[in-house]
């Protein structure tokens, strides 16, 4: 982070605000180790960080793992026929998702959050990233509104909705059930 010229926040964000190079993977490795550090650099795109000292295994490994997990930082798009999780199944030609065969009606919105968090689960978003991914950067809407899309979800997916999880202080995720 503490690069000289450019600080390693500064070269995140730019690489994370082009359409170019928002899908390469970031990984932040720095001594500050502080929670309001690490909450920072994950809340501008930083896809993990790791504090020092660190070991070569375990960098090797969090690299693999991030790889793995980086199949796509778009919402689901309409090349896929369906996303199915146990009972809960996302259309996204039809824009449509049904749970346990029942069609569940969405808002555009809600929609568009719910295929961005499954789109890579256990992936963490913020509050800006998601509102970025809704309204391409032109938005006055608040973190509030996210917060209430959020709930909306959860409610209308029913059991289903507590596979949203909240990351206090950082954003959201869909944790996929065991």
């Amino acid at each position: 982070l503490m690069l000289p010229g450019l600080s390693g926040e500064q070269v995140c964000d730019t690489l994370k605000n082009h359409s170019e190079t928002r899908h390469i993977p970031i990984i932040m490795m720095t001594a500050k180790g502080e929670e309001d550090d690490i909450i920072s650099g994950l809340s501008i795109g930083a896809d993990d960080y790791i504090t020092k000292p660190f070991s070569p295994k375990v960098v090797i490994a969090r690299i693999e793992a991030v790889l793995r997990r980086k199949t796509s930082d778009k919402p689901l798009t309409a090349k896929e026929d369906r996303v199915q999780i146990k009972e809960l199944m996302i259309l996204p030609n039809r824009h449509e998702v049904l749970l346990r065969g029942e069609l569940v009606e969405l808002t555009v919105s809600e929609f568009s959050v719910l295929s961005l968090l499954i789109s890579n689960p256990g992936w963490v978003y913020n509050r800006d990233k998601i509102n970025e991914m809704l309204h391409e950067k032109d938005s006055k809407t608040t973190n509030r509104a996210i917060d209430v899309i959020i709930v909306g979800l959860r409610k209308k997916l029913k059991d289903y909705g507590a596979f949203i999880q909240t990351v206090r202080g950082i954003g959201y995720r869909f944790k996929m059930p065991t």
